[in-house]
């Protein structure tokens, strides 16, 4: 025990570093095409339905593949938060160095929060490609881990015809590792524990759930005021951790794999590798099931992604508010940990009501509640309705700079494509 404790202390020295912090400056507004493959580079229907399933939607729409034939849609669309786990490569010229983006080297990184807004549907068959470039770097204190630093990305993401689907900003805090453990702000936090009849509470509003469907919504019919239904979630379990990645989430540009794989990935990026108890070196990325590992870094104990309460959020507004209508942007905040053992309450209601841009929309507000009555997650959305007078919710297009890019980054892609073909 004493060497892994040596080895958690040797990967949590790590500090954030002035040249990286001056190299992230560098490279705000450089838009760069992505290059990596996500674990999924294509939806297909088993694709949409295992995503909605890792974060527990059983929505017909993403889950039945012939369901969706008989929507106004004519045939399944994928989640909206299906961008997080879809994409392909893209082949582009090679980027400025002096705008590379630095690694931030052995510091750790969390996800506090993301916007999205999304212009069309992802259908099967359809792939997700994506440009991204740093919007933001701010420097701050942190209460947790003392010194950091707060990233905005933005990522555009759009199909094989180059037409943009969504584009999301994510807000990405760097911390140091060591701060953060010496801080020990979550150290007195005891583990959930519940009763049969804690369950029973769970479960009644489990049975109550689901999916409003082919029943319109109609936006003449909502009322400022009016509450959505509650939506349960958890108590999380390292199951739910394991579903949702069975469901494509969490391999991103790190890569965690197995075996050989997991080798080669240890010689490109080393400090991702910390030893374990059995002295075996382990991503990183395992504070969110391992908390020992957690706890070396200055948490009590593993806890989730905050992609999944971005998706939990989705899924209450989706089966609210039905087949019909589209949701036009989502903005969440990851305000505190979702621990291992935690449940959550997911609330919300209705705030306004207007037309924007031909659209008859309605902005909701909602928050995830756990069982120590903390609000973790506060979000707000936007959806567009079907209209009795109007017709139908038609999702609005992308802004005109953004598809313009699209289509360059894509035709950019496709002529060195030609030229690697020609070459062999």
């Amino acid at each position: 025990m004493a060497d892994v404790q040596d080895e958690f202390v040797r990967a949590t020295e790590y500090q954030l570093r002035d040249g990286d912090i001056d190299q992230a400056r560098l490279a705000v507004g450089n838009d760069v095409p992505s290059s990596f493959r996500e674990h999924f580079s294509m939806a297909t229907h088993d694709v949409i339905r295992n995503f909605a399933r890792s974060y527990g939607d059983d929505n017909p729409l993403f889950s039945d593949e012939h369901y969706g034939a008989a929507t106004r849609w004519g045939d399944t669309i994928a989640p909206p938060m299906l961008g997080t786990v879809l994409n392909k490569p893209l082949l582009a010229d090679p980027p400025d160095p002096a705008k590379r983006f630095p690694s931030f080297r052995g510091i750790h990184a969390f996800v506090s929060g993301s916007s999205w807004e999304w212009y069309r549907p992802v259908y099967p068959g359809d792939s997700l490609y994506h440009y991204r470039g740093i919007e933001s770097v701010q420097e701050k204190k942190s209460e947790f881990a003392g010194r950091s630093v707060v990233i905005v990305r933005r990522h555009v993401r759009f199909n094989q015809r180059a037409e943009v689907v969504s584009t999301q900003r994510v807000v990405v805090i760097y911390t140091e590792r060591k701060t953060a453990r010496e801080r020990g702000k979550y150290a007195g936090l005891e583990p959930a524990s519940y009763t049969d009849d804690d369950i029973a509470r769970l479960d009644e509003i489990y049975a109550a759930e689901r999916p409003r469907g082919a029943q319109k919504r109609h936006w003449e019919d909502v009322q400022v005021g009016e509450s959505l239904p509650k939506m349960a979630k958890g108590p999380l379990t390292l199951t739910d951790i394991l579903v949702f990645h069975a469901g494509g989430y969490g391999f991103g540009m790190y890569q965690p794999t197995s075996n050989r794989l997991a080798y080669k990935n240890r010689l490109r990026i080393a400090p991702f590798y910390v030893k374990n108890e059995q002295g075996v070196p382990d991503v990183a990325q395992r504070v969110h099931w391992d908390s020992a590992w957690a706890q070396a870094i200055g948490n009590p104990m593993a806890y989730d992604y905050g992609v999944l309460r971005d998706c939990w959020i989705s899924h209450a507004l989706t089966d609210w508010m039905g087949d019909d209508a589209w949701l036009v942007r989502q903005h969440t905040e990851v305000r505190k940990f979702n621990y291992i053992g935690d449940s959550h309450i997911i609330t919300g209601e209705v705030v306004d009501k207007r037309v924007e841009h031909g659209q008859h929309v309605v902005d909701l507000e909602l928050r995830a509640t756990n069982q120590r009555d903390l609000v973790t997650c506060p979000a707000k959305a936007t959806v567009a309705l079907p209209s009795r007078e109007q017709g139908a919710a038609i999702p609005a297009g992308a802004p005109a700079d953004l598809a313009a890019k699209a289509i360059t980054v894509m035709e950019r892609h496709h002529q060195l494509t030609e030229a690697q073909r020609a070459a062999r």
